[in-house]
Parts: structure tokens; C-alpha cells; sequence
């Protein structure tokens, strides 16, 4: 139990005062300062601050104080408004309260028994409903405001994770883009260094150049080599970063995607500032997608490489993503090639299939001495790179050795969106260029369902939400059920309510007419009159509302059954007649004033 401020424990002491000095001070002034009055005022003194404890025990408590000493029905409000508020349990709240209606109802009908009341049952029905206003109806306006301040924290709970789950979108936009950056990195400058080191190494064993040529074009080979292992350094550290953050999203099977499942995509990069360089009309720019293959091909020939092209099919339109994966796999073979297979003919084909586009680079083995210089510097992350990205436009990519010593480099891409569900990479051995995956990407899945956050086209669900919003689920599925139970209990009082009320007219009403005469009825009676022909026109039954009419008016005669009623002319309702019978007759009759 959480400590008390100090407002809250002068609060308590100001209302403890109040709820024990009320009836208190009633008691003294009703039966004189005894030890009954002290017993009361500490009752409710201790009661008081003991509701926040224990407040279902505190209400059947109140409630029979209440019932005995109708000055601690303030008692019985208070009380009511901490069960209802504290209380959670559905089950422990209605037996608490229907303890309390039970006790209350049965202790009032009680008193009034012991009090010889006429009719006990009716001032029993109209306790219950005094409960019904004094315990129910708090009861329920403090459940609502507790569940309304459970719902708001939980609300608050939630901003407060939509916020911290921005957060991580706009961190995963930015890692995810700075992979975008190293694999750009390595595919277009690593290739262009690649040509350069190649280049270089051709005209170091060029005859015609003198010495001062060649140290200088070997100077020039180094610097491009020194310059690919710092960019192999600053790809690492790019892509361990991604590497680290991506793995802790895989753990908890989660990924950030863009709209076409690419890995820090245009989404990503809006997130965080940065937009992909394009053409008019929002295309690639020129060099990095199929339709400038040829200058890929011509800038290798360039190089000094033997390069052959081969078309075969109708060419058909890719998706964007597709497109440039396409290029980026024709340029990493023609790369590989260069920095592994130095003077080796290469072979780029481009098969249009019915349903996927190949590109396939194939080079042959490699021939020793064609190249002069340190060996070139291979960060290990072109293939791997590559077959991501190709993944994540629906394709798979194929890499291995040929039976004659070369290499083999397949991607295959679908048509159109590019949203395949093929996935997956063929490594050496394990599979062959037209085996498709089954197995579909998480990109392709369904997506994480109520507990994802967006931003842009990155959707992430993070973990720390769960909570939370569960807490958030449970609160709303109680307020459900709460509001059902209101709804009904409000039903019930209302209807509760009517029908004791529509019950205690009639019943009123019915003892009036047994209370009443009209006068014509006395005047037509004489003294002398059998007892019998006198009682056919008077009510069958006497009402409560005449049992205290004997002790009014002259005294009663001796040995004599008297019975009274009041006039039932509304311009004279303090007449009272009296009618006197002994021996089976007549034997006083007279009126007086007086009131029901």
C-alpha cells in the first residue's frame, strides 16, 4: 500500500471529523452524550479512512450503521464511492453490494416489525430504494470515473509508444539508407575503380611505354587499389551498422520495408531527407537500369575485356526496382570478371522468358600473367548485396563455377510489379538457374497487423508496444462489460424505482378508501342500528391511517368496539366519524376534528 501524502491525510482527517460529527452530535441531541455516542463517533471515525483498505468490508459495515442510524447514510455514500472506485472485480463488487441491499433492506423491515409499524413491507420496499440512491447510484459514478482514468492512462501510455515508436522508424529509415548508400557505393564507384585498376594494369605491361611511364601508371594502379580497400572500409562499417540493427529486428521477426519490399527505399529515404537521384518523369537516371546496357558493356571493352552480348525474346517492361537490380547484376558480373578472371572472356545474356527476365554473366577461367600489381582488394559483399536487393524485388540470383573453370552469374527477375514471392539465393551447388523458392519473404507477408507503426512506407512493429496496447485491449473489454452493467443496473433502478413507486400510490390509495366515508353514509345510520346492517356500509377493513384516532376526540365508551374514518369530501377532510358497537348494536355515533 503506496504511503499517504500529507494532503491526503488531511483530507481524510477533515472528512472523518465531518462523517463522525454529524451523527454524533444528532445522537446527543436526540438521547443525551453517553456511551452510546462515543461508540458511534469512533465507529465512523474508524470506518472512514478504512474504506480505501478494505472498502467492500467498510460498505456492509456502513450499511448496517446506516440501517440502525439513518444520520450515517453519509457514512454509506462515501463508502459506496470508494467500493465502487477500488473494487475491480465484477464478482466481488455485486456480492459486496448485494450483501449490503440485504442487509439494509432486512435491518430496516426489522425496526419497522419491532416497532409495530402497520405495514412493514411497504417502508421495507422504500428502504431498498433509499439503498438504491444511497449506495448503488455512487457506487456507479465512481466505477465510471475509475474506469475513465484507467482508460486515459492507458491512452497516455500509448501516445507515449506511438512516440518512442517514431523514434525507431526514423532510426531505421536512416540505417536502412545508409546500406542503400553502401551498396550503391560498392556497385557504381567499386566497378569504376575496378576499370581503372584494369586499365592501369594493361598499360603496365604495354612495351611502348618507357619506365618513368610505367611507375607512374603503376603509382596510379596503387592509388586505385589503396583507394577500393578504403572503400571496402567505409562499405564495412556502413553495412555492419544496417548488418547490426537488421539482425536485432530479425530476432524479434520483424523488418523495415519500402512500398516494393526494398530495404531503405524511396520511403526510407523520404523519412530521413534523402531522395534517390532520378531522371524526368521520376525514372532511374540513365546508367543504372537496362535500357544502358550497352554502355556498361562498352565501357568493359574499353578496358580491354572481351565482352559478348546475346538477346533472345520479346523484351518486356520492369518494375523500377527490377530494372535496376537487372543492371546492378550485369555490372557486379562484369565487375567480378574484371577483378577475378583479368583477360577471360566474358558472355552477357539477357533471356526474356514468359515470366521472368535472366541476366547471366558468365566469364571464363582466368589467365595468369595478364596483369601485373598487388592482387585487387575484394570486400565480399557484391554477391551477398546483390542477391538481397534481388530478393527484395520478388527474384532469386544464382552464382557458382562453370565446369571449364569460369564463373556464373544468373539473376532472375519477374515482370511488372515485381511482386513475386519467389526468395533466395543460389549458392555454388545449390540449386540451379531455373529453381524458384517457395519459401515467400517476410516483405511479402501479411503485414504485423494492429501493433504496426508507419511512417512513410516503413512498417515496423515494435516490440515494447505489445504491452501497452494489450493493457489498452483489456481496459477497453472492461469498459465494454462495465458499460453493459451500468446500462442494466440503471435499467433495473429506473424500473425498480417505477414500480415501487406505482406500488406505493396504489397501496396508499387503497388504505385512503379504506380510511374514508362519504358523510351520507353517517347520516344514514341510526344509534340503535344492528351492528351487521352498520358494518355492510362502513369498509371491510380499518387502515393505519385511523389506528391513532381512538386516543383523539371524547373518550370511548366502556365495553364498546369503536371504529373511525374521515370524510371523504375534499372540502372537509378534518371531520372524523365515530362509530361505537356493543351487544350487536349501534350504540354512539358522533363526529369530531381531527387529522388521518
Amino acid at each position: 500500500m503506496p504511503r499517504w501524502s500529507r494532503p491526503r491525510i488531511a483530507g481524510e482527517s477533515v472528512l472523518a471529523v465531518v462523517l463522525a460529527g454529524v451523527p454524533g452530535m444528532l445522537d446527543a441531541l436526540g438521547s443525551g452524550f453517553g456511551v452510546r455516542t462515543v461508540l458511534i463517533v469512533t465507529g465512523v471515525a474508524l470506518l472512514s479512512p478504512a474504506r480505501r483498505v478494505f472498502p467492500a468490508t467498510v460498505l456492509v459495515a456502513s450499511t448496517v450503521m446506516a440501517a440502525q442510524l439513518p444520520s450515517a447514510a453519509l457514512l454509506l455514500v462515501c463508502a459506496s464511492w470508494s467500493a465502487g472506485s477500488r473494487v475491480t472485480r465484477p464478482g466481488r463488487l455485486a456480492a459486496a453490494y448485494g450483501s449490503a441491499l440485504l442487509l439494509y433492506a432486512a435491518l430496516s423491515t426489522y425496526e419497522e416489525i419491532r416497532a409495530k409499524a402497520e405495514l412493514p413491507l411497504v417502508t421495507g420496499a422504500f428502504s431498498t430504494a433509499a439503498f438504491l440512491v444511497l449506495a448503488v447510484v455512487p457506487g456507479l459514478m465512481a466505477r465510471y470515473r475509475a474506469q475513465r482514468r484507467s482508460l486515459l492512462e492507458a491512452l497516455g501510455r500509448t501516445n507515449q509508444q506511438l512516440v518512442r515508436e517514431q523514434a525507431m522508424v526514423a532510426r531505421q529509415a536512416r540505417l536502412l539508407e545508409r546500406g542503400r548508400i553502401a551498396q550503391d557505393m560498392h556497385d557504381s564507384l567499386g566497378h569504376q575503380l575496378v576499370l581503372i585498376t584494369v586499365h592501369a594494369g594493361a598499360l603496365q605491361v604495354d612495351p611502348d611505354l618507357t619506365d618513368r611511364q610505367r611507375e607512374g601508371v603503376g603509382i596510379l594502379r596503387d592509388a586505385s587499389v589503396a583507394a577500393m580497400e578504403e572503400l571496402r572500409e567505409t562499405v564495412g562499417i556502413l553495412r555492419d551498422d544496417r548488418e547490426d540493427h537488421d539482425g536485432r529486428e530479425d530476432r524479434d521477426g520483424r523488418e523495415g520495408r519500402d512500398a516494393l519490399g526494398r530495404a531503405g527505399g524511396p520511403a526510407a529515404s523520404a523519412a530521413v531527407g534523402v531522395v534517390p537521384v532520378s531522371g524526368a518523369g521520376g525514372e532511374q537516371r540513365p546508367g543504372r537500369v537496362l535500357a544502358s546496357i550497352d554502355d556498361l558493356v562498352a565501357s568493359s571493352r574499353a578496358a580491354g575485356a572481351t565482352v559478348e552480348i546475346h538477346r533472345s525474346g520479346s523484351v518486356r517492361p520492369l518494375a523500377p526496382a527490377a530494372d535496376h537490380a537487372a543492371y546492378r547484376v550485369a555490372q557486379e558480373g562484369l565487375t567480378n570478371a574484371h577483378k577475378h578472371a583479368p583477360g577471360a572472356p566474358i558472355s552477357l545474356a539477357l533471356r526474356y522468358e514468359p515470366d521472368t527476365l535472366i541476366v547471366e554473366v558468365t566469364n571464363g577461367p582466368p589467365k595468369h600473367g595478364s596483369s601485373a600489381g598487388p592482387p585487387v582488394v575484394s570486400g565480399g559483399q557484391g554477391l551477398t548485396g546483390m542477391a538481397e536487393r534481388i530478393r527484395l524485388v520478388g527474384g532469386m540470383l544464382h552464382t557458382g563455377p562453370t565446369a571449364d573453370g569460369g564463373f556464373r552469374v544468373a539473376g532472375m527477375l519477374p515482370y511488372g510489379s515485381g511482386t513475386g514471392s519467389g526468395s533466395g539465393t543460389g549458392e555454388a551447388g545449390a540449386g540451379h538457374p531455373g529453381a524458384v523458392s517457395d519459401r515467400p519473404g517476410p516483405e511479402f507477408s501479411d503485414p504485423a497487423g494492429p501493433t504496426s507503426a508507419y511512417a512513410g512506407d516503413v512498417a515496423i512493429a515494435p516490440s515494447g508496444a505489445r504491452e501497452d496496447r494489450g493493457d489498452f485491449a483489456a481496459i477497453m473489454s472492461r469498459r465494454g462489460k462495465l458499460a453493459l452493467g451500468c446500462a442494466g443496473t440503471a435499467v433495473v433502478l429506473v424500473v425498480g424505482v417505477i414500480a415501487l413507486g406505482a406500488w406505493g400510490v396504489s397501496a396508499l390509495m387503497e388504505e385512503v378508501d379504506k380510511a374514508t366515508i362519504p358523510p351520507e353514509v353517517y347520516e344514514s345510520v341510526k344509534v340503535g342500528d344492528p351492528e351487521d346492517d352498520v358494518q355492510d356500509r362502513l369498509p371491510d377493513e380499518d387502515s393505519f391511517l385511523t389506528a391513532d384516532l381512538g386516543d383523539a376526540g371524547p373518550p370511548l365508551p366502556e365495553g364498546a368496539t369503536c371504529r373511525h374514518f374521515a370524510s371523504d369530501d375534499a372540502e372537509d377532510t378534518s371531520t372524523i366519524f365515530r362509530f361505537c358497537f356493543r351487544d350487536g348494536e349501534l350504540v354512539r355515533k358522533l363526529t369530531f376534528d381531527g387529522d388521518l
